[in-house]
């Protein structure tokens, strides 16, 4: 009996370290991913800008504002030309769009950032970032925090969740007999 409780303690010990091994390595995989998407969006914000300066460049050229432009644009009896104005339009919102989620993570606090990123993410360049995705181990402050969170996340829930769970299935012991 002694050696099966103690081959219990032993596999116990083992599951908690796992569990903080896999804890901080996946937890600590998420300021990379989000530094990851953070440069991808980056050039997604750059050349959105390049695109909006070429409008720019052609409103300033006919001697109006890019409002009047596309306005201008958007009613011309050209069936094609009257899309353009819709692209230009488009450019300006995707630019805007992009510059605030650009800011908004840039500039969001350690525990604000999973929310700030959830909360500004684009589904296409999310997807384009994990189909790129290299796993690294930040070395960072946030990568630190990151990872001891996913220690605790991940110990909680064995020690507070699984292992009340089989305690719950687990036999009782049986009487021990007496011998008068």
């Amino acid at each position: 009996m002694k050696s099966g409780r103690s081959f219990l303690t032993v596999f116990d010990s083992l599951i908690d370290r796992i569990l903080c091994v896999l804890g901080a390595v996946l937890f600590s995989q998420g300021p990379e991913f989000m530094q990851q998407y953070l440069q991808r969006l980056g050039g997604h914000l750059d050349e959105a800008r390049r695109q909006l300066a070429q409008f720019q460049s052609a409103a300033n050229q006919a001697g109006v504002t890019l409002n009047q432009l596309i306005s201008q644009t958007s009613a011309n009896p050209d069936p094609g030309v009257a899309r353009l104005g819709g692209v230009m339009a488009d450019s300006v919102q995707r630019t805007s769009s992009l510059q605030s989620a650009h800011d908004a993570l840039l500039h969001s606090a350690l525990w604000e950032r999973p929310f700030v990123f959830l909360r500004h993410l684009d589904l296409e360049i999310a997807r384009a970032t994990g189909a790129v995705y290299q796993p690294a181990v930040p070395t960072t402050a946030e990568g630190l925090v990151y990872a001891l969170t996913g220690m605790l996340v991940f110990l909680a829930l064995y020690h507070f969740g699984i292992k009340r769970v089989i305690a719950l299935f687990r036999r009782p012991p049986a009487p021990v007999r007496s011998v008068a």
